[in-house]
């Protein structure tokens, strides 16, 4: 099947774009509803709906005005475009500045087209958090972010994909995915192990890793299906420990390529990313997947070494 681009409207750092045809590949055939509580920049959900894979979407984030982005975008793409190219166009006389001004403003407002505006503005497009949850990253020198031209056109094919079935919410991830059920598909994509343990500016809230594990094992005991992006390596650094062997997930590899800290350093450093099936998913994917054929085959052998 011939994977189709999705748009791209929120440059977020750690987004699962260029790896989302692969995670594709391990949805079951029918979704109803696709959940996706870490949302960020939603590259799961916007490329299920340029798939196909999905006939309804909820997006989530914990932080508010990014939520409240994402309805934006939704409802009125025009209207945030010609907001975005105000401040766009305002910085041109002084972009150091005008940077400045608008991540000041925004941490007294919230507003989320000046959080669009300062996510594609920052260096790397990597946002960062002080310990009072407020924006610090500094201006990328280098570039004055996303052209507005740019942002009007994946945020109407974004408008197009999800306008009319796709539900916002902010807060925690629990309530947002505690209607989900067994004809649904859960994605997470939340902070990594190693840095969701303590207070770390990259994120603006903080997961707890037992109360991940916890609610995990309620989706297990409902019997709903999910993905969940967590851990993996970066040339010989590995990030947190093995999830729990009671959840009896299923761990695939993904290849992400060179980091762009890698890249900007000169390095080789490649990283892989980890995805969690989990077993109400492996039983909804066909027996001719490969996961589920390498599955039985480790059982087989599993079994084969217990009867000698």
């Amino acid at each position: 099947m011939t994977y189709i681009t999705a748009p791209h409207v929120i440059p977020y750092q750690g987004s699962k774009r260029k790896l989302a045809s692969a995670i594709l590949s391990f949805f079951p055939d029918t979704v109803r509803c696709l959940y996706e509580p870490f949302a960020g920049s939603a590259a799961i959900t916007l490329a299920a709906a340029a798939n196909g894979r999905a006939d309804k979407f909820l997006i989530g984030d914990k932080l508010e005005p990014l939520a409240k982005l994402w309805q934006e975008i939704i409802d009125n793409p025009i209207e945030l475009s010609e907001k975005y190219n105000a401040l766009w166009q305002g910085q041109l006389d002084d972009p150091a500045e005008f940077f400045l001004a608008t991540r000041e403003s925004y941490n007294s407002t919230q507003s989320p087209c000046e959080l669009l505006y300062l996510i594609a503005r920052c260096v790397k497009n990597s946002v960062r958090f002080n310990n009072s949850g407020k924006f610090n990253q500094g201006a990328d020198k280098r570039r004055l972010g996303l052209k507005p031209q740019k942002i009007l056109k994946e945020a109407k094919l974004a408008s197009a994909l999800l306008k009319g079935k796709t539900s916002i919410v902010s807060g925690d991830f629990r309530d947002m995915i505690k209607n989900a059920g067994t004809e649904d598909l859960i994605y997470m994509d939340p902070p990594w192990q190693g840095t969701s343990g303590k207070r770390d500016p990259r994120y603006a809230f903080l997961l707890d890793i037992d109360e991940l594990e916890s609610e995990l094992d309620s989706l297990n005991d409902r019997g709903v299906p999910y993905i969940l992006s967590f851990d993996g390596t970066c040339g010989d650094k590995n990030y947190g420990r093995a999830l729990a062997p009671h959840l009896s997930l299923t761990k695939v590899e993904l290849n992400a390529g060179r980091s762009t800290q890698a890249t900007l350093l000169g390095r080789d450093h490649v990283t892989i990313e980890s995805l969690y099936l989990s077993p109400a998913l492996e039983k909804k994917l066909s027996h001719n997947h490969p996961i589920t054929k390498y599955q039985r085959k480790m059982k087989i052998q599993s079994d084969l070494f217990e009867l000698s």
